[in-house]
């Protein structure tokens, strides 16, 4: 048989045992789950993606024993190819830093040398014009010099028989006259000696000032070149993807120097890597939890850009640590913030609205504080809140009962409070429901006083000192306009009961319910 008949008629495949069979197809369900675990696409995180085949290839050489050294060899070789590949990467790299450097000298020189011209143009001009005030200053030294001469030339020849400035004939004669007015002189004289005491400086103290000028400016130069010290650590663990190191080295830098927005930028910049912890919120985390150590707390700025990072990634148990426990700086921003994730997530509506008012009483915002207190169903706290500030104006309140129509909240404040007169009236409040659009919210309330009967209509009348009769008679009609008849005709009722009372027509000017009492 020839060699063309025998490749003619092999043409089945080898046959592959069971158990090659099981473990082919045991590597290929690895290889699956470790990409699908490690989030690995078509081009893959490199580093991830060779370790997967790796371990496969090593599993191959366990299993195929009569090939073993072999692959071994060609194994060792290619992790050696590969090793190389990254150390040339990160070379590469390097090199690429240092070359942008170098690149920005020469700009940077043709700055530094343009500066140089501008500062000596400038210094000629401080010198010019000191020579103009030197001039000025000698000019009058000798003017000075020449009025003392004079003037003590006239304290010797003055003559004692002309009156005093500022005194008539008459009272430089009279000793107490004289007596008052040496008084004037000596206080004004203290007076002008204090003036030149704070105006004027003796010249050692101005050379105490100047070592002191020195002082600082060295402290000034030496934080200077720490801080291009630290930055640049900081940007080379950064570039060599070193971010959970660069995070701790920021966060614990000396004086907090790394702790700025210009560090949070280039963490943002670095974005999220999958699999692996978020940079930047691992930063916030570090410098919110050695916050305690520094006398000073966490700036407004940063507090308010850990918040947003914290609630951006769902981790509103690191915020409600952050807001309870550590040194932080609120700001009204801080508390919208988290008040806003609250609206957005009702799952944690509730702790949201604590949070954001522990913030806005931090900050004095009270009118926000108290709406957090009513949007949490806390009308006893609210009402507390109201008593304890005292600068809630009646608009302040008709916007919370807006903003919050809790059907409790409004009867607390229409109502007296622990002895005090009500915070609103009832009939205004009810028509300001009615002319914003909430006609629910106002019919609740109307049926509530509708339930208590006329008893608690005219009560309710007589201790409201703010609406008006022709308020209290537009309520009647919107009463009557909603299917409250009874209502309408109690407040009706009440209206015509009132001595001297008639019933008002459009034409009457507005009239206080309880005119009849102080009048």
């Amino acid at each position: 048989m020839s060699v063309q008949e025998i490749n003619k008629h092999a043409v089945l495949p080898p046959i592959i045992s069971r158990s090659d069979k099981e473990f082919l197809e045991r590597m290929q369900r690895y290889i699956i789950t470790e990409t699908e675990r490690v989030g690995c696409n078509e081009e893959g995180p490199a580093d991830e993606y060779y370790i997967i085949y790796r371990n496969v290839f090593d599993k191959v050489i366990e299993y195929v024993t009569a090939y073993k050294s072999i692959l071994t060899s060609i194994k060792k070789e290619y992790d050696a190819f590969i090793e190389t590949i990254k150390k040339s990467q990160r070379t590469a790299f390097h090199l690429h830093g240092k070359l942008k450097v170098l690149a920005g000298e020469p700009t940077a020189l043709v700055y530094h040398r343009k500066r140089i011209t501008q500062l000596k143009a400038k210094m000629r001009l401080i010198e010019n014009n000191s020579s103009k005030i030197q001039l000025q200053i000698d000019e009058m030294k000798q003017l000075r010099a020449e009025y003392d001469t004079k003037e003590q030339y006239c304290i010797y020849c003055k003559d004692p028989s002309k009156p005093i400035p500022g005194m008539t004939l008459q009272e430089s004669v009279s000793l107490d006259a004289l007596t008052k007015y040496l008084k004037h002189l000596e206080d004004k004289y203290a007076e002008i000696e204090q003036l030149m005491s704070k105006k004027y400086l003796p010249a050692q103290r101005k050379a105490d000032l100047d070592e002191e000028m020195i002082v600082v400016l060295e402290r000034r130069d030496l934080a200077e070149n720490l801080n291009n010290e630290l930055q640049f650590r900081f940007n080379e663990l950064i570039s060599l993807g070193e971010y959970e190191k660069a995070v701790y080295f920021a966060a614990n830098s000396p004086r907090r120097i790394l702790q700025n927005i210009g560090t949070v930028s280039k963490f943002k910049a670095v974005g999220k890597t999958r699999g692996k912890p978020f940079p930047l919120l691992l930063f916030f985390e570090a410098i919110f939890s050695i916050s305690h150590a520094f006398k000073h707390p966490v700036d407004a700025e940063l507090t308010l850009e850990g918040i947003k990072c914290g609630l951006s990634e769902k981790r509103l148990d690191l915020v409600i640590n952050w807001v309870t426990q550590e040194r932080l700086t609120f700001s009204e921003e801080a508390g919208d913030v988290i008040f806003d994730y609250g609206e957005q997530d009702t799952y944690n509506k509730a702790k949201c609205l604590a949070l954001a008012q522990i913030i806005y009483s931090e900050c004095g915002l009270h009118k926000k504080a108290l709406l957090c207190l009513c949007k949490q169903n806390q009308i006893q706290r609210a009402m507390e809140y109201i008593q304890q500030f005292k600068d809630f104006t009646s608009d302040d309140l008709m916007q919370l009962i807006k903003l919050c129509p809790h059907t409790e909240l409004i009867q607390c404040l229409t109502k007296e409070w622990n002895g005090k007169p009500p915070y609103l009236s009832f009939g205004l409040a009810v028509l300001h429901l009615f002319s914003v659009d909430m006609k629910k919210v106002g019919i609740k309330l109307l049926q509530e006083i509708n339930k208590d009967g006329k008893d608690a209509v005219e009560h309710l009348m007589i201790n409201d000192p703010f609406c008006s009769l022709e308020k209290w008679q537009e309520l009647a009609n919107i009463c009557l306009q909603n299917g409250f008849d009874k209502l309408s005709n109690d407040i009706m009722s009440v209206l015509r009961s009132q001595a001297g009372v008639t019933e008002i027509s459009e034409e009457d000017d507005k009239v206080n319910l309880m005119q009849h009492v102080f009048w």
